[in-house]
């Protein structure tokens, strides 16, 4: 028997801990005490991370789809197959998705494929579907789009503002960090449409509409404004834009009394979370998916920004914008450039002179993709249904859209009307089942490689075991595949450690970084540009990333959501997660454990809303909207506002998604995951 150090494969956070291995298999998790993160604690999944490593149903050999059915193939062949396929196919005629739960080294080598040998513009991941906006909004107000402060100095906060996450159930051990502040004195604030586990433990409950986000956060300011909160040296020596700011902020709109009619938030409560944020000296923000799924998504996420400006919370331990990302190497996957618009670190393939770089350190000798945008993900299927023959084909590493993404229906149409799908991946997913070509992956147990957390922490996964039958790790398929295209030479890797090299070398925010020195307890922070630099925790300690060094501040007007309730949908639907599941269920619902606790989905609804609908609670409902309509149980509770609706999205027999939009934020083109509007129909059963 040994143990394994490595990083936990489910949310953010980044913790870490042992896996127990006998006789060269996997069987179990043990503490690993000596992680800054978590410090040996661990939730419910990463507890039973070990689980769905050995599940039966790993796959374990290339399958190809022949007359509608799956038949088992060589490597050789399968990839061959691809090749022959890929090469028939002009560069933006095929489009790449790459993978949040995979490591960053995998990732690195699917924008490489992508740009490289592909020649596509088309490359993108699921951060389109939960923190696009977070990238986008943070790097145009203060010049980096990740989270400002570290995990551990969370305890630090006089005052902890928690608005769209449900922290204790989606990311624990961060909730931890918030309870060590609470038993320093610090007051808790949570906004959210439920009363979850994580506002059960705040000071104060904000229950407000979902998508009233900048509504509220305006309202606060206004009242800091008006009562002289307000961090003036802050302000003067660190921000611009103040003035526009105020004018809007100030305006009728944003009264106490409106703002309460708006967001269904109690006058008194708005005032006493201005004031408590405002006077505090050291306030958090805290935000996740409640604040970045919507067609707002981004005037949400600088919302967040102007506060913390407004009052002077930035650069410090305690204070910041944080955004909690919900998977494992969200954070890495945009770093690594598998996003449409940008290379490695934010660098924007638009710009001539990083254009330029990679051509000149890749050595294609028929160059790369040419310096343009490509579609995001959201676009993609769009595109796919609205301009038939523009994509063709899609090479998906790690992903399961017919789950994760908005509008299922319209998603499933997008997929089928591809002439050529391979899907590379753990476990046969509703999404491979629709491939041409499935492709066994090895999942974070049996590869070494490096993942980010939400707090720009890269960490390292160890190989603890081999993967099942024939499974490879993902940036060796993409090498092999890209040998058989003819780019062997600029694929050459042997280990995970030149993949990150290479990476490292191209990449400032990562150039400091090796394996050796990632192998340390606390690893590193990016950004670290330097072999002597310590990494960097706090970022915007001294003056922001803008080319004057200085944050913007800017003006949002708050505007509604894109669907709002009405006469024949008259309800607000939200979806989130459980502590139980995560994202598409593919590994937690192996997970024997976890799938014992929650094996299915249900629909939250407050009592009275119940009681008009002659709804008892555990009854079957049907759930519809303009996009589709499922069958799931009703969970009848006071914790829920009246006239919302919420569905966890883990479950594809009663997928939340086949219910929400598709109307997407004109910047960061997320989707509006967290207002959509609903009726409930009651099912009434023949005797």
């Amino acid at each position: 028997m040994k143990y394994v150090q490595t990083t936990c494969p489910y949310c953010g956070t980044g913790c870490s801990f042992n896996l127990v291995v006998v006789e060269g298999k996997v069987e179990g998790v043990a503490p690993y005490q000596r992680s800054p993160v978590n410090e040996g604690k661990l939730c419910p999944k990463g507890t039973y991370a070990y689980e769905f490593i050995n599940s039966p149903d790993r796959l374990k050999k290339p399958l190809i789809k022949k007359d509608g059915k799956f038949v088992e193939a060589s490597w050789d062949d399968a990839l061959k197959l691809i090749a022959d396929k890929f090469k028939s196919y002009r560069p933006d005629e095929c489009a790449c998705l790459a993978s949040a739960r995979t490591s960053n080294e995998d990732n690195y080598a699917m924008m490489k494929f992508a740009r490289g040998v592909l020649k596509t513009r088309h490359i993108d991941h699921c951060a389109r579907l939960c923190h696009a906006s977070t990238v986008a909004g943070l790097a145009n107000i203060f010049g980096s789009g990740a989270m400002t402060n570290s995990i551990g100095d969370i305890a630090e906060s006089k005052c902890v503002f928690i608005i769209g996450s449900n922290t204790f159930e989606n990311h624990p051990l961060i909730g931890r960090r918030v309870m060590e502040a609470k038993a320093k004195g610090a007051k808790v604030i949570y906004a959210d449409p439920r009363l979850t586990p994580t506002g059960k433990q705040a000071d104060l409950f904000l229950q407000f509409y979902s998508g009233t986000d900048v509504c509220l956060m305006n309202g606060m300011m206004q009242i800091i404004i008006k009562n002289g909160w307000e961090n003036k040296e802050f302000i003067e020596k660190r921000c611009n834009g103040y003035e526009e700011l105020k004018k809007e902020v100030m305006k009728d709109d944003y009264s106490l009394e409106n703002v309460a009619k708006v967001t269904g938030v109690p006058a008194d409560k708005i005032k006493t979370a201005a004031e408590w944020f405002a006077k505090s000296g050291t306030s958090a923000i805290l935000y996740s998916m409640g604040i970045t799924q919507h067609t707002v998504g981004v005037d949400n996420v600088k919302s967040t920004g102007n506060l913390q400006m407004l009052t002077g919370n930035l650069g410090r331990p305690g204070t910041g914008v944080n955004a909690l990302r919900g998977q494992n190497n969200v954070q890495g996957a945009c770093d690594m450039g598998a996003l449409p618009v940008v290379f490695t670190a934010y660098q924007k393939v638009i710009d001539e002179a990083a254009h330029k770089k990679f051509t000149d350190a890749w050595k294609f000798p028929d160059g790369i993709a040419e310096g343009k945008n490509g579609y995001e993900v959201t676009v993609m299927m769009d595109v796919l249904t609205e301009k038939p023959g523009e994509l063709k084909c899609l090479y998906i590493m790690g992903e399961n859209p017919m789950i994760s993404d908005p509008d299922l229906t319209h998603v499933k149409h997008a997929l089928k009307t591809l002439e050529f799908l391979v899907v590379q991946d753990i476990f046969m997913n509703e999404t491979a089942e629709l491939a041409d070509v499935v492709l066994p992956a090895a999942c974070y147990a049996e590869k070494d490689g490096t993942q980010t957390s939400t707090e720009r922490r890269v960490q390292m996964w160890r190989k603890a075991q081999n993967p099942p039958g024939e499974a490879k790790g993902d940036w060796e398929i993409i090498a092999s595949l890209a040998a058989k295209m003819g780019y062997g030479a600029q694929f050459p890797w042997k280990t995970s450690e030149e993949v990150f090299n290479e990476m490292a070398s191209l990449t400032p925010s990562y150039g400091g970084m090796t394996y050796e020195r990632l192998s340390k307890p606390e690893a590193l922070h990016w950004p670290c540009p330097a072999k002597d630099h310590p990494g960097t925790p706090i970022l915007h300690g001294e003056k922001f990333g803008m080319p004057d060094g200085k944050g913007l501040m800017t003006a949002i007007p708050f505007k509604y959501q894109a669907e709002r309730p009405d006469k024949d949908y008259p309800f607000l639907l939200t979806t989130g997660r459980s502590i139980w599941q995560w994202h598409t269920g593919t590994m937690t619902r192996r997970s024997a454990s976890l799938e014992r606790e929650e094996p299915t989905g249900w629909i939250e609804m407050n009592p009275e809303d119940a009681k008009a609908l002659d709804v008892k609670n555990g009854e079957k409902v049907k759930a519809v909207s303009r996009r589709g309509e499922i069958e799931i149980t009703a969970r009848v509770t006071d914790t829920i506002k009246k006239g919302v609706m919420f569905i966890p999205f883990h479950y594809a027999e009663c997928a939340a998604n086949v219910l929400t939009i598709n109307a997407l934020d004109p910047v960061a083109k997320i989707p509006e995951s967290k207002a959509s509007a609903v009726k409930i129909q009651k099912i009434v059963e023949v005797k």
